[in-house]
């Protein structure tokens, strides 16, 4: 079977995931293209011989159209979403699953009504090989209990858009889910404190941030977040435990001696740092889509986030602890 894909959104992640399906994964193609910008649309369709649509409501009531991929603006993954659940479509939802709690908790509840999982949301970090070498170790009890884990997520430079709270919307994002998932709990507590700022900024913005967070079993977590470090794209992850610790491999590149130095290049973007992890995980999903089922990160993987997310925005005012109230998983996701 190929699973012919809807994409909504053609800016630059959505363009990236249509190269992938057209260039990378097997048993899938991009059969219909919308955005906001009906030319951009038309151009990236072009590229990947698909058909333009004017709306993600004549992407997602196409009959050729099998499945969809979110890849628009984070406000509006929601209204899609939803969408998709009640055409009956699976769908991988780009992260944010939605900007709003209670708008994870309105798909939530629309999967429930349908019966099953159809939304698998895009924390692709989940299928980075380092990261997944680190969690079959920290599953095996290699290290033990975990007790703390050290974190960083820096980029190079950020657009005069970016806005302090996107640090944790849009980039410590990954960081949580992904220490959900190593860690195997949920975090219970956010407080994020606020360092000397550094010049490389724009006036607005709290660059760097310090996020510290507490799971249930009381493992803490400190996550440095610097948007702004000039240097290259930077993620690093240490999980310490009882009887050792694990560490995310530093990504391969070749080592250069020259002109009385040594060194390797460091990746400036996170196309290069997580191409490999982009292309298994959007393999994965057709995969299950084309046996009928659905993997992966779940609807309730992106509400447990984004509540993390929205406790750690109310700590960014005040540098309080604050809970962050996500509750038990429900049967349905487990």
């Amino acid at each position: 079977m190929t699973v012919n894909v809807g994409v909504i959104g053609a800016g630059m992640i959505g363009t990236d995931h249509m190269r992938r399906l057209d260039r990378v994964v097997s048993g899938a193609r991009v059969a219909a293209v919308t955005d906001i910008d009906p030319a951009r649309a038309a151009e990236a369709a072009a590229g990947v011989g698909a058909r333009p649509l004017a709306s993600d409501a004549e992407v997602i009531a196409d009959p050729e159209v099998d499945a969809v991929l979110v890849a628009s603006w984070g406000p509006a993954h929601a209204a899609s979403v939803l969408a998709a659940i009640g055409a009956g479509k699976p769908v991988l939802c780009e992260k944010p699953l939605a900007t709003t709690a209670e708008d994870c908790r309105r798909i939530m509840e629309a999967e429930r009504e349908y019966g099953s999982r159809l939304v698998q949301v895009g924390f692709m970090r989940r299928y980075d090989t380092g990261y997944r070498a680190m969690k079959a170790l920290i599953d095996e009890g290699a290290i033990g209990a975990p007790l703390m884990a050290h974190c960083a997520h820096r980029n190079p430079t950020v657009p005069e858009a970016y806005h302090s709270e996107m640090a944790t919307k849009d980039t410590a994002i990954h960081e949580i889910d992904t220490l959900r998932w190593l860690l195997g709990e949920e975090l219970a507590t956010a407080q994020i404190i606020r360092p000397r700022r550094t010049s490389r900024r724009f006036a607005h913005l709290v660059d760097p941030q310090m996020m510290l967070f507490e799971t249930e079993s009381g493992a803490r977590i400190d996550l440095e977040v610097f948007v702004n470090c000039r240097y290259g794209y930077d993620i690093r992850c240490e999980v310490v435990g009882e009887e050792g610790a694990v560490r995310l491999p530093e990504p391969q590149e070749a080592v250069l001696h020259a002109a009385g130095r040594r060194g390797a290049a460091v990746h400036q973007d996170w196309k290069q740092r997580f191409g490999a992890a982009f292309d298994a995980e959007v393999q994965a999903w057709a995969d299950a889509v084309a046996a009928g089922r659905i993997e992966g990160p779940s609807s309730w993987d992106g509400y447990a986030a984004a509540m993390v997310g929205d406790a750690a925005v109310r700590s960014l005012e005040t540098g309080e602890v604050v809970p962050t109230k996500v509750e038990e998983r429900p049967d349905f996701y487990a």
